[in-house]
Order: structure tokens, then sequence, then C-alpha cells
């Protein structure tokens, strides 16, 4: 499962409660503007609705901080670690993941009242002065919820938008860029390099380590993200009826959920339109193209004689470039001040970037014991690596080790394009 660096934690200690806080408020804050029809909606079976997302991260600390660490507690409900829990085999049965939109109860309000709940004991377990191990599991704790933000986001722009209405999320559009920095190449010398989660830097999930060599032949990274203006002159050159650009599972996937345009783009009256979490727009062709899958993104690649680039380019290039704000042309502003869009050479916070990478242990990776060590190891199988967080990633919730991983199809992720050679 994932650790934290017992040293790093150290000086964070004292202020766990007030830490603990301002997560679980940036979880309500995010879900302030749904109604309560939108709380209950679950779309596919990737999607979970709302409510769970809430009633789950609450779970997590219920079951492995509150009912282990703190004396006398009694559980909310007996039956919501059935309902709750996600994928933790060690823990008991759950309720089927595609059919979380089945359940009209607990209602939205049960939900928050066990959020409350669960808040009021935790404060009182975080009087007491944390010993080392509750400090770990309490930081992973807020970190998996910091997940959960993200999640909570995706899922939502997915309900709205297959609400023919076309909902927005929020009203705000912040301002998208107008133009966007001409295409450069930036250089990395080949070489022996170490990649992983330093052990004194701070919090990391175990896939993120142990730290380990890599030896990289010189590549170039592009200076920015792939626009909408580009991919959109990949679609009018056939991209998606040319086989010769795919690769064959991709090609399958294609031919059978009939794709033509990245998830969310819809074309009216010869302009194409995209759905954004302020509701539909007009394609700005200089904003990242967002929401294409593995499939796409290497077949873009292809077509443009480059490649993507690997988990080790990436984080070799990213460790030494400083994290920056958010990339806000998707309408989404978490409640900290913007620093706006990103600059030419930053690799944080517009979009995910699909890697060439497949999703496997590092060297010596070790699954921890008990239920806390399902948390990634077991999901190393079948998926792609992303990196760099994205527009809807909570903010210091990202990092150059930080390893995201799916299954290549997947679309509903804010995830773009960044090209190699």
């Amino acid at each position: 499962m994932q650790r934290s660096n017992l040293a790093d934690l150290s000086c964070e200690q004292l202020n766990l409660a007030e830490r603990y806080l301002q997560v679980r408020q940036l979880s309500d804050w995010i879900t302030q503007p749904l109604a309560t029809e939108d709380y209950v909606i679950q779309t596919m079976p990737d999607v979970s609705p709302p409510k769970w997302h809430l009633a789950h991260s609450t779970w997590f600390f219920e079951t492995f901080l509150l009912v282990p660490h703190l004396p006398a507690y009694e559980v909310f409900h007996p039956q919501f670690g059935y309902l709750f829990n996600s994928y933790y085999e060690t823990v008991g049965a759950r309720h089927p993941r595609a059919h979380r939109g089945w359940l009209s109860r607990p209602t939205v309000e049960t939900v928050f009242q066990y959020r409350a709940y669960v808040d009021a004991a935790m404060q009182r377990l975080l009087e007491q002065l944390p010993t080392p191990d509750l400090a770990v599991l309490l930081t992973l704790g807020l970190h998996h919820e910091q997940q959960h933000q993200e999640l909570l986001l995706t899922d939502i722009k997915h309900i709205l938008a297959l609400n023919p209405l076309r909902p927005a999320y929020r009203e705000q559009l912040l301002p998208a860029p107008s133009i966007a920095p001409r295409e450069q190449w930036l250089d990395y010398a080949g070489g022996l390099y170490q990649i992983g989660a330093q052990g004194d830097q701070g919090f990391a999930f175990d896939n993120e380590l142990p730290r380990h060599p890599v030896y990289l032949q010189d590549y170039y990274l592009a200076n920015r993200l792939v626009t909408n203006g580009e991919y959109l002159e990949f679609m009018q050159a056939g991209g998606y009826s040319q086989a010769e650009h795919w690769l064959a599972e991709g090609w399958t996937v294609v031919q059978a959920q009939q794709w033509q345009a990245p998830l969310y783009w819809e074309q009216m009256d010869g302009d194409w339109w995209e759905m954004t979490l302020t509701g539909l727009r007009p394609l700005n062709l200089e904003a990242p193209v967002c929401h294409v899958s593995f499939y796409e993104a290497n077949a873009y690649a292809r077509w443009r004689g480059k490649r993507l680039p690997t988990e080790a380019e990436w984080e070799v290039a990213a460790a030494s470039i400083a994290i920056q704000g958010n990339f806000l042309a998707q309408g989404y502003l978490h409640p900290v001040p913007a620093l706006g869009r990103s600059r030419p050479d930053q690799l944080y916070g517009d979009l995910w970037e699909w890697t060439e990478s497949a999703y496997s242990p590092y060297p010596g990776f070790q699954i921890a014991a008990g239920a806390v060590g399902e948390y990634n190891g077991k999901f190393m199988c079948n998926q792609m690596v992303l990196r760099g967080g994205s527009c809807v990633t909570p903010p210091h919730h990202v990092r150059p080790s930080y390893r995201n991983f799916f299954p290549a199809a997947t679309r509903w992720q804010f995830s773009g394009i960044r090209l190699a050679q």
C-alpha cells in the first residue's frame, strides 16, 4: 500500500487535525453545486455516484483508523462496510461496483450525517498525540480522499455530459489560452538516472517505490501538450478511418465503439463543440486536447511520426521542474489561488499525460501485508501509466514520481498527449 516517509511526517504531526479538516472540506465544496438528484447517478461501471465517493472515503477512515485505534468507537451503520467497500477482499464482501447507482438509500442527507459522525470521531482520535504508524495511515487516508476528489469531478462531468440538457457543473469559465505556445523540442541527455520516490521527500504511494536506476538514450520532449486544433487536423486527415496509425487492439475498439473524435466533442452545424464542467462550449483550438485514450494518443503520435514518452523519460524531465498551478481551460478551479496557464516547459497540472509504459512493479517492489496491500499492487496488469496530474487534481497532490494508471481505452479521465522523439 501507499506509504509516507516517517521523517517527513514528524514535522507535520502537530497539524494533522487541521490537514484532515481541509481535505474533508474540499470534498464537500466540490459537491456543493450538485442537485440532490445528481448525487445518485451512475452512467457507466467506471463512474460512481457522487454520494458513493463521499461515503467510501469516509468508510476508509472509519475502517482503517477509527475501528482499530479509537477505544469504544461504534460504527455509524453495520451495513455501510458492505455498501462502501471498494475492492478490499480482506475486509469482506461488498456491493457490486456496477450496481452502485441502484442505491437510493442511504439518502444523500444520511451520507453527510455519516461524514459528520466520522469527522467528529476523527477529531477525538487526533486530540491524542498520533503515533508514527497512525500518522502514516492518516496521511494515506488523506491522499486517498484526494484521489476521490479528482474522481468526483471526472464522474460528475460524465454524469452531466450524458444529460441532453448539457447542464453546467459551475457557471464560471476561467480564461483559456488565446494562442498556444509554439511547439518546440526540449532535449534531454541520455545516461543513468534514478527514478521513483525519494525516501526523504514526503509522501508516496507504494507503486512509486523503490527508487531505482534506469538507463535512457538521448531524447526530446515537446514543450507543450498537443492542442485541439492539431488533433482536429489528424481527424480531418482521416485519422479515425486509417488502420495504419493504430495498434491492433485500438483499431478494434475504434470500430466497435465508432469513435470519431475525443470524448465530449460534438459537431453541430459544421462546428465542433466540447462539453466542459461549465457546460457545452465552442471548441478552443488552442487548448490541449483532452479526454483521449491511450489508443488515440498513440495513433496521433504515429501519424505525426513521433511517439509518446516513457514514464522514465517523463519523470527525469519533470524532476527538475517546479510544480505550478492548474491549467484552467476545462472550466474548473480549486478554491486556492490560481497560478494561471503552465509555462511552456511545464509538465504538471494541465492534463494527465499518457506514456508508452505499461503499469508494472518497479524492481524490488513488494506488496504490503493486510488490506492496505491491496491498494495498488494487484492492479499491475493490462493498464498504462499516465503522469503529471490534471486541472482537477487536488493541490499538493502531484509530484514527479506519481504514477497514475488506467486501461488503454479509458477516455473519461482528463488525459492528453505530449509527444516525444
